[in-house]
């Protein structure tokens, strides 16, 4: 029985293969038509599929639909007489795999008749069945098993590549494996240091879960994604992580902006847990339709397409493959991703067996909106009108400071306060500005400073500049004469001075007596150093050291011993703001302002235009509107150090 299988299911696949090699290029498609219905016959056989397929005069216009059979094995060839003859097994050792061979075919009829969203539906059938088969030590049901998956991977990306087709939400299942891997994060949830987190995380989940999961289902996605939150950020709203990610789907700045989720000086809608969840959603199906895979999908969400697809190529097969034939090849964080959120699922489908039947869930947020006509801050919102302010906060958290855009905003009040908002809507007051901070900086003049050009440089002004030096006119300055710069910076967004070179204390210097077992190597990392370098500061010719010697070691940073290198400097693009200047970005990013100029093709005469925007590769310059974009005047590049 076993050799029969594997004969048939060899032959069966290479009628696949060869059914798309005998029509020559992939069939063009034509108008859907109506799903096939698959009926099982009573032979045992898997039924014909009977669709109903337009037909269409010359011009392409309908005339009336006609009843077309559908045998699954008319695009093959079948090269083997014993096997045409025989029919598909009822059950056997892998009966998986035979029902995914049918669906294969199935799929190329529907295909070859035009109906890609059904062709599509049924490999993602076949698909599941591969991965549901455990071939053991069976190196020939492995074969089978690849040498399947390999062909329903291959149709796939031929079917999208003829036409792009959304994620539809149709057997579209999230796997829910259970292995090793998935137990350890069960454990780490359940019984381990994560317990406690877990339990806030699934607490604060009923503030959003609701409306995550109904945007899923009006999405056609899996429900069970409203819990991927959690591994994001713990169902936190304002969660940053050191990336830079944001919100409770985590997004980076730059995915922010291209799933149309905005940033300016007022509101970060990566904080608005309804836009990024739209946004995710359309990420989401951005990635299912580029992988077909869920847990891929996870993965690629998690560090991104490019880097699932350069570990996918680098295996020199071109297809799609299973997350967990990539987990060892993917970043650590990545490959704990996929099973932290697949242990959320079994927990909080079981969750008395693990302990958590009486975990406590938040009541889902409800709110009404008001318009408010002009700029004011939550507090006086509050104020006014009796309201929580940590309520207010809550519900709009996507206002970066507490204050109301300039234009208008539609706030979330609590529901049932609606009416009573809009009442006192008039008595709430118009925020103003805070006076801006100004602080006084030292410049040492360099060779061709001007008053004129340090003013434009610091974003101060020359009578300013004048006055703080006691200079009654502008005129020649001596090079390595200090001045006193006065800054102006906005509210909020003070820079404080530059601590002068000087001010920094130089590291003190060590004297470490040689003792038994002690080498340079070990020396070099207790002290943070190197050992090259304490052989050059010794003037040592061997690094063999004595017990009893003196050696001086000088840390090259007040670092401790241990830290590691610092990483290599980033660049990014920052949007200018009003009130900003080329200074108080350079110190902001802890950058020389001469290198901030020098990266963005400016010098010190330079006058940056609304609408300048540079790339962040250097000596690479795009101009786009001249208007403000999102309120922004323009963008600079910069190059920042990496803090520890």
């Amino acid at each position: 029985m076993i050799r029969f299988l594997s004969v048939w299911c060899g032959v069966a696949l290479l009628c696949i293969v060869q059914g798309c090699a005998t029509t020559g290029t992939s069939p063009s498609p034509q108008p859907p038509a109506q799903r096939a219905e698959i009926a099982p016959a009573p032979n045992g056989r898997p039924g014909t599929a009977v669709a109903s397929v337009p037909k269409r005069d010359a011009n392409g216009s309908s005339v009336s639909p006609r009843p077309v059979t559908v045998d699954p094995d008319e695009t093959c060839i079948i090269e083997d007489e014993e096997a045409e003859t025989a029919p598909l097994p009822p059950g056997g050792k892998q009966p998986a795999l035979a029902r995914a061979l049918y669906y294969c075919r199935l799929a190329q009829a529907h295909w070859k008749h035009g109906d890609l969203e059904s062709a599509i539906d049924t490999l993602d059938r076949a698909y599941a069945l591969v991965l549901s088969v455990d071939p053991g030590n069976d190196a020939d049901l492995l074969q089978e098993k690849e040498d399947l998956r390999y062909t329903i991977s291959k149709r796939i990306l031929e079917i999208y590549s003829s036409r792009h087709l959304v994620v539809n939400g149709k057997r579209n299942e999230i796997p829910l494996t259970i292995n090793k891997h998935v137990q350890d994060e069960i454990d780490s949830f359940t019984i381990g240091r994560e317990r406690d987190f877990f339990a806030d995380a699934y607490r604060r989940s009923g503030r959003h879960r609701v409306r995550i999961e109904a945007a899923l289902k009006e999405a056609g996605l899996p429900v069970e994604l409203a819990w991927l939150p959690l591994i994001e950020s713990g169902f936190k709203v304002t969660a940053l992580s050191p990336a830079r990610a944001l919100g409770l789907w985590q997004f980076i700045p730059s995915t922010g902006y291209r799933y149309n989720l905005n940033r300016d000086r007022y509101i970060d809608e990566r904080l608005d847990a309804e836009k990024a969840t739209r946004g995710a959603i359309d990420y989401l199906k951005e990635l299912h339709g580029m992988f077909g895979d869920w847990t891929t999908v996870l993965a690629a969400y998690n560090c991104g397409e490019n880097r699932v697809l350069r570990t996918i190529q680098s295996q020199n097969i071109n297809y799609l493959d299973n997350f967990w034939d990539l987990y060892e090849r993917l970043p650590r964080e990545t490959a704990r991703y996929v099973p932290r959120f697949l242990a959320t699922l079994h927990i909080v489908q079981n969750l008395s067996r693990y302990g958590l039947a009486d975990a406590a869930v938040d009541s889902p947020q409800r709110y009404e909106t008001v318009t408010i006509p002009r700029q004011c801050s939550l507090r006086s919102v509050a104020q006014t009108t009796g309201l929580d302010i940590d309520l207010l906060q809550e519900l709009n958290a996507e206002l970066r400071q507490g204050v109301l855009p300039e234009d208008g905003y539609e706030l979330r009040v609590p529901q049932g306060e609606a009416a009573r908002v809009a009442a006192k809507v008039g008595e709430i007051p118009v925020y103003r500005e805070p006076p801006p901070v100004v602080t006084v900086v030292r410049h040492k003049v360099q060779k061709g400073d001007t008053i004129e050009t340090l003013a434009r440089k610091y974003g101060s002004d020359e009578k300013s500049i004048l006055a703080a030096n006691a200079m009654r006119k502008a005129g020649p300055l001596p090079a390595g004469a200090t001045l006193r710069v006065p800054v102006t910076c906005p509210p909020n967004r003070a820079v404080p001075p530059a601590a002068s070179a000087k001010s920094a204390s130089p590291p003190k210097v060590v004297e470490h007596v040689v003792r038994k077992g002690d080498t340079l190597a070990e020396l070099a990392k207790r002290y943070g150093t190197s050992a090259e370098e304490i052989q050059k500061q010794n003037k040592l010719a061997s690094p063999t050291l004595k017990a009893g010697q003196k050696l001086r070691i000088a840390p090259p940073t007040p670092a401790p011993a241990a830290k590691p290198a610092a990483p290599k400097p980033k660049a990014g693009v920052y949007a200018v703001r009003d009130g900003d200047t080329v200074y108080s970005i350079a110190r902001r990013h802890n950058m020389p302002v001469e290198r901030l100029l020098a990266l963005n093709h400016l010098d010190a005469r330079s006058k940056l235009q609304p609408g300048q925007k540079t790339d962040p590769r250097p000596k690479t310059t795009c101009f786009l509107s001249k208007q403000p974009y999102n309120g922004l005047n323009f963008c600079l590049t910069y190059r920042h150090k990496a803090h520890n």
